[in-house]
């Protein structure tokens, strides 16, 4: 057979080497991680306070430097706003857990969160920004130390 070669076997070097290609190629392609927020141009987007107040037509005055996230508020008409951003992702869903138990209304993305008082405006607002809307209710019991 003149022409044609034998196809050769992948070796498990070669695969090991392409997946990282891959991973990137699908990071690229839009196929990020879980809980990845777009905006509706379909923009994946981390903000920070100073964004997320002009979003909503205010300044942010930092009222809160933590070690892994900042805390800007403003009130615009007379509607006070919190704003969040996290250094982490795993720091965010920390403080989230620990907020829930005082309860509110939150618009989350990816590393920042925003709190006001109206859930229509927060979803009208994740069509600009992205994120989704979490409420927590303030009659969940809180756990005791022992529990888990």
């Amino acid at each position: 057979m003149t022409g044609f070669s034998r196809p050769r076997r992948a070796s498990f070097k070669s695969v090991v080497l392409s997946a990282p290609a891959i991973a990137l190629t699908l990071i690229l392609a839009g196929c990020g991680a879980e809980g990845e927020q777009k905006n509706a141009a379909g923009i994946s987007r981390t903000y920070t306070v100073e964004q997320l107040a002009a979003a909503v037509g205010c300044t942010a005055k930092i009222t809160l430097k933590a070690l892994d996230y900042r805390q800007g508020e403003c009130a615009r008409d007379g509607v006070p706003y919190v704003f969040l951003d996290f250094q982490t992702a795993q720091g965010q869903r920390e403080w989230l857990d620990y907020a829930e138990m005082y309860g509110g209304l939150y618009l989350v993305g990816d590393r920042w969160a925003l709190s006001a008082k109206s859930k229509s405006f927060m979803q009208l607002l994740s069509r600009k920004l992205g994120g989704t809307v979490e409420e927590h209710d303030t009659g969940s019991p809180v756990p005791s130390p022992g529990a888990g």
